[in-house]
């Protein structure tokens, strides 16, 4: 896959919707600070630097997916991932090649703001050829939601850092003065079915050298960053009460690539794949220091956390998927796919997998059983699918699914019994 230049003016696609920005709008500062900008006085309530938010009531029991249909809305060059938040009301995509992010309403299939960044000259990679190559720093990879999802952290893939973008609508955000010395991007948004357009500047907070996957404790308190070319993971402390909002605690050193990331909130413990490997990385979250090594099958890519305590993990090279237990640290179970397959993503029962599967342009879907998997669909999803995120109420399922070479988003629906 070959990271390209692109144009800097991006236009919004010819999907639209309305969307109705609130009376009382707050300066994206006060999102971050918690400050009140018409008393000027500060409010210690709003300061909570993790997840207030109860957990959304629990969806009716299914043990059973029926295909329904396929969907295609459209997105921009080279969308690279997708993440709903909570509610699932919206969904974010991260437009590595488009250099934005687009917000899409689930609801309306339409997109409500994006958020385009400014580009400047960078250095990119070819993963063809593996050599550098000249791009621009502002391409969006993988996004992380905290904080009851009123930030997005998105990693940029040639800046070496990740940003913070407020997700509540926003105008007119000056520049933070408390230290100058702090790189700041700046970010138009421009909302949909309005002339209007707002720009803020987000603090610049340094991490590897290519960095891909973020993830996030419980409590929102800390993110951990893979950093694909200095062969390391970033532990950062997040201070919404602060400028810049969050700063390094931690590098953990890894020994190749690392990607996928989850954290195990019960064993305080995070689990790292390392693709340019064989390995998944054990890093202990009270020490924030490497802890130790599972072996598993080489080039594994993405990892998510089963409620039983179990790890899936995709295998790029090999086409395959597997269960692994971390703690006996051996693979349990393993099945085939289609070739390359990239993110995986658990439905909210668990019982689920959806896994992307890149150069075969397929999306597959496991039943995840105690000793094996059982695939049960195999849908054809054409542009190159790469990243995926689930969506679910009582009666159905949906996974979008981002197709990297077509600038298209696949809404696969199912029905639940």
């Amino acid at each position: 896959m070959k990271t390209c230049q692109v144009i800097a003016n991006l236009f919004l696609c010819s999907i639209c919707c309305s969307f109705e920005r609130p009376h009382d709008t707050r300066l994206a500062n006060d999102i971050f600070t918690g400050s009140d900008h018409i008393s000027n006085k500060t409010d210690t309530t709003r300061r909570t630097n993790g997840d207030t938010v109860s957990v959304l009531p629990s969806l009716k029991a299914y043990t059973r997916l029926t295909f329904q249909k396929t969907e295609h809305i459209k997105a921009a060059p080279g969308t690279k991932s997708v993440l709903f938040n909570k509610t699932g009301q919206k969904l974010y995509a991260m437009n590595l090649e488009g250099m934005s992010i687009y917000e899409f309403n689930q609801a309306s299939r339409r997109i409500q703001r994006e958020f385009k960044f400014i580009p400047t000259a960078g250095t990119g990679w070819d993963y063809e050829t593996n050599k550098p190559i000249s791009s621009y720093q502002e391409k969006p990879v993988e996004a992380c939601l905290s904080h009851d999802d009123k930030f997005l952290w998105v990693s940029l893939h040639n800046a070496a850092s990740i940003v913070p973008i407020p997700t509540e609508p926003v105008i007119g955000w000056g520049i933070d003065t408390t230290d100058i010395r702090i790189k700041q991007k700046k970010i138009y948004i421009e909302y949909t079915g309005s002339a209007n357009k707002d720009s803020i500047r987000v603090p610049v907070i340094a991490t590897g050298n290519t960095p891909k996957v973020i993830a996030r404790t419980a409590d929102s308190k800390n993110l951990l960053v893979s950093n694909w070319h200095s062969h390391s993971v970033s532990v950062l402390a997040t201070d919404t009460a602060t400028f810049p909002y969050a700063k390094t605690v931690s590098t953990v050193p890894v020994s190749a690539i690392p990607r996928g990331i989850v954290v195990d909130e019960q064993r305080k413990k995070t689990y790292v794949a390392i693709m340019g490997g064989a390995t998944i990385t054990v890093i202990n979250n009270e020490t924030w220091t490497k802890e130790s090594e599972i072996p598993v099958a080489s080039n594994p890519r993405h990892i998510v956390l089963t409620d039983s305590g179990r790890l899936l993990v995709s295998y790029n090279k090999l086409a395959r998927i597997a269960c692994i237990d971390p703690v006996a640290g051996k693979s349990l179970f393993s099945a085939r796919t289609h070739a390359q397959p990239r993110t995986i993503a658990l439905s909210k029962n668990h019982q689920f997998l959806f896994v992307t599967c890149y150069s075969s342009d397929k999306v597959e879907v496991f039943k995840v059983n105690n000793n094996s998997f059982t695939r049960i669909a195999s849908l054809t999803c054409k542009g190159h699918p790469v990243g995926v995120d689930i969506f679910e109420d009582d009666n159905k399922l949906e996974a979008w699914v981002c197709s990297y070479n077509n600038g298209t988003i696949n809404i696969f629906s199912f029905a639940k019994k």
